[in-house]
């Protein structure tokens, strides 16, 4: 079978780590894009966000990001220009964003991971700030 699973993922980020060991506990090994030192390109960031059933603005990341210096939230600002942006400065995608066969999600929360994973989770997994959020038999912890 080929590896049909995809992390766009920055390390730094809690978030993306999470979703990434969520991935590897259903027994995956994706292919991980550092985005931030191997950017998509526009076609591919584009794609990813319509996949996803996002629109730009909502795939654009504020926290820790120039979005605030580079007055990104002016509503005038196009599609485009926000792409072009994000393209500049690939530390406003949010992250992480994972492909599989099921689908594109932008995984925030971590969890969202689970409705496009194509293999069970395994057995019990805890996020890093020891939320449980697969119990022992590899069921869902709601």
């Amino acid at each position: 079978m080929t590896n049909e699973t995809v992390i766009y993922h920055n390390p730094q980020c809690g978030t993306s780590r999470n979703t990434l060991a969520l991935i590897r506990n259903a027994g995956i090994e994706p292919t991980v894009i550092e985005y931030l030192r191997e950017p998509p390109t526009r076609d591919q960031l584009q794609k990813l966000i319509a996949d996803a059933g996002l629109t730009v603005r909502q795939a654009l990341r504020e926290k820790g990001t120039p979005y605030q210096e580079l007055n990104l939230g002016d509503p005038n600002l196009t599609d485009s220009q926000l792409l072009d942006q994000m393209l500049s400065h690939p530390i406003l995608i949010n992250r992480p964003f994972v492909v599989t066969s099921l689908g594109t999600r932008l995984c925030r929360p971590s969890e969202a991971v689970l409705d496009i994973l194509p293999q069970p989770q395994k057995g019990y997994f805890a996020k890093e700030d020891g939320e449980v959020v697969i119990n022992e038999q590899g069921s869902r912890v709601v």
